[in-house]
């Protein structure tokens, strides 16, 4: 998602987070704690943990968790002990910038996992880059954080430590365009979006792509994402005659978007990006959200081989929340995270050296490993080379997969 459901998964609150604390000196590679008996080393997490995108936020929290316990409880990497800090940015810019600062102040820090929007990611980045303190998001999808704001015609690399295992709306975008005039025999879209960096950027490729497959576009509006009354959009949509909607944004607004156009008399599907894929979507659009549609990055996680033992694993962890449409990709970002502490620890003959955070951004330029959403490895810009993604509809009160590929542009 930028600024982005999975089978809920109901269990008892685990213990939580590691409990791990270090003793002794700090220096730039991590606490060295006596009683740990080796060096502790945190993943930071910024996501939104409260407010109306907490459930996403959560899923990305626990799938951190996961993956941290799990290289602990394999000894994955000898002589560390990872545990987690998790920040809630409540999806808010300001939040996120803070979060990133007090990330960067921590030395046993050296990797942060998140954001999960674009719009946060562009306050954050920065502050992790100068402090050459890697980053590697889950869900961020606007392409300007990777390849430049001028990416559509020249792509550079803004920043050497911002990775990410999201695939971008560069490519969302238009899957959605292929999928509504080619597979679902749509010809008239009225276009929504929420003003935001993600929705914007999300609703722009589309629109690009549906008008040269031979779409037209019968109505463009933005939305107020404080607001949640609709009606007046909704009677404009009715009015235009579009067979389909595009909302660029995320399920807080597109649930009550999606109820209020089909209560104005427009019978048509309501289509957005991995930013309304959530259970939560469709308790908030209600019953007539039967049709609605969305893209999410990657394949089904419980589809996936590879994924069954991420999914077992997270289901015994006990986490009360569902690992949702990230949880897949924040546990291999983690992952890659320790695949880059890994690979910094060899190479300095078993220990962190001074300079562990230059060292371990250095280090996720060739992570490659098989992870729990297929191959993960990442291009020259930091973007996920996997570039695959799914269509989901909901059916009887659930996402349903209906169709999986990659964009052919």
């Amino acid at each position: 998602m930028r600024q982005r459901s999975l089978i809920a998964i109901t269990a008892a609150l685990s213990a939580g987070a590691l409990t791990l604390t270090a003793c002794g000196s700090r220096d730039s590679g991590g606490d060295k704690g006596s009683d740990s008996g080796g060096t502790v080393v945190t993943i930071g997490v910024d996501a939104p943990l409260t407010g109306d995108l907490s459930a996403l936020g959560l899923g990305i929290k626990n799938s951190v968790d996961l993956a941290a316990k799990t290289a602990n409880k394999q000894k994955y990497v000898d002589g560390v002990t990872f545990k987690i800090e998790a920040l809630d940015d409540q999806a808010q810019p300001s939040s996120g910038q803070q979060n990133a600062t007090k990330l960067v102040a921590d030395k046993s820090v050296l990797g942060v996992v998140g954001p999960l929007n674009s719009s946060v990611a562009e306050s954050m980045q920065k502050v992790f880059d100068d402090a050459k303190l890697v980053e590697v998001s889950p869900a961020n999808t606007n392409p300007a954080l990777t390849q430049g704001t001028d990416w559509a015609t020249d792509k550079k690399r803004v920043y050497k430590s911002y990775f990410r295992t999201a695939t971008t709306d560069a490519i969302q975008g238009p899957f959605a365009a292929q999928y509504l005039v080619n597979d679902a025999k749509k010809k008239k879209v009225f276009v929504i979006d929420d003003k935001k960096t993600y929705g914007a950027g999300l609703a722009g490729t589309f629109t690009e792509e549906f008008k040269k497959l031979g779409g037209t576009v019968a109505g463009t509006e933005h939305i107020n994402p404080d607001s949640k009354d609709f009606s007046a959009i909704a009677t404009k949509v009715k009015n235009s005659g579009a067979d389909v909607v595009y909302y660029g944004g995320e399920y807080p607004q597109a649930g009550p978007l999606s109820k209020q156009i089909k209560a104005a008399g427009a019978k048509i599907p309501v289509v957005g990006g991995d930013g309304i894929y959530s259970a939560d979507f469709i308790k908030l659009a209600g019953a007539t959200a039967a049709g609605d549609l969305a893209t999410s990055v990657g394949a089904p996680v419980e589809e996936l081989a590879s994924a069954k033992e991420f999914v077992a694993n997270y289901k015994n962890g006990g986490y009360k929340e569902a690992y949702e449409a990230y949880g897949g990709y924040a546990y291999d970002s983690a992952w890659a995270i320790i695949e880059a502490v890994k690979k910094t620890v060899e190479d300095n003959d078993g220990k962190l050296p001074d300079d562990a955070r230059a060292k371990v951004t250095e280090a996720m330029q060739n992570v490659s490993f098989d992870g729990v959403t297929g191959k993960v490895s990442f291009d020259e810009f930091g973007d996920a080379t996997n570039k695959q993604l799914t269509v989901y509809a909901v059916e009887n009160g659930a996402w349903k997969a209906v169709k999986s590929g990659t964009y052919s542009g």
